[in-house]
């Protein structure tokens, strides 16, 4: 989802404290009573401290089970989504935004998800820091901030150093699933995704959305006004 501020925005490229360009600008959004009220309660129970150091899975979720890694949920009705209708699955949302995390908070209580954590902290930090090399099965990053105009086109998420370090953390034969309404950003995934010595294609270009991924309501708009969305589906080999 997108993850900064509305996108005509400064020029500037605040980095992080390892040196990497943050695709995200944290914005000063109102969390409503509910919001905080959720996360408040819930990031106690279903919550991961960012800490530098691997995650042990098995201990986290209490089980053995495939794990699937998603970058920047937004408000997370479509992680719940997944997560509710693939329990043989365990997910980790990573998202920055207070609202978001609060209102995925609310979703995973009202459903009574116990395959879903949360991680609320920059996902390259999460990724460099508490991913193994090799641990996930799958990546979900679903409509990430395009930063559309030209010179911004640096703060977008998908780069290939990016997309190197998310590869190292996939298995063999582990997926990275991306879907974007930005043509440009579409073709500019393709070519960073298919640059990448670890990635094959499972389709010739853009992929046909995968079953299990909802149209979201702004999609489902977007779609009856003849707007495109892009999805690609790259595995590790």
């Amino acid at each position: 989802m997108s993850s900064g501020l509305p996108r005509d925005v400064s020029s500037d490229t605040p980095k992080n404290s390892h040196g990497h360009i943050r695709s995200f600008v944290l914005r000063q959004g109102r969390v409503s009573n509910a919001q905080r009220r959720y996360r408040d309660a819930m990031m106690e129970r279903i919550g991961i401290p960012y800490a530098p150091s691997p995650l042990d899975f098995d201990a986290v979720f209490g089980r053995r089970a495939p794990r699937v890694l998603e970058i920047g949920f937004g408000m997370g009705e479509t992680s719940a989504a997944i997560a509710e209708a693939n329990p043989q699955n365990d997910y980790i949302g990573v998202e920055v935004h207070t609202p978001g995390v609060g209102s995925l908070c609310k979703l995973i209580a009202e459903k009574e998800l116990g395959n879903l954590r949360v991680i609320q902290h920059d996902a390259v930090d999460v990724l460099r820091g508490m991913i193994s090399e090799q641990s996930l099965d799958g990546a979900h990053i679903f409509f990430p901030d395009p930063w559309p105009k030209l010179r911004h086109h640096k703060r977008r998420l998908i780069q290939p150093p990016f997309a190197a370090l998310l590869a190292s953390r996939l298995k063999t034969g582990g997926y990275i699933h991306l879907a974007t309404d930005w043509e440009n950003y579409a073709e500019q995934m393709l070519d960073v995704l298919s640059a990448e010595p670890s990635l094959r294609n499972t389709a010739d270009g853009c992929a046909p959305r995968p079953a299990y991924r909802p149209l979201t309501r702004f999609e489902q708009r977007g779609l009856r006004l003849g707007y495109g969305v892009w999805d690609l589906v790259f595995r590790r080999v």
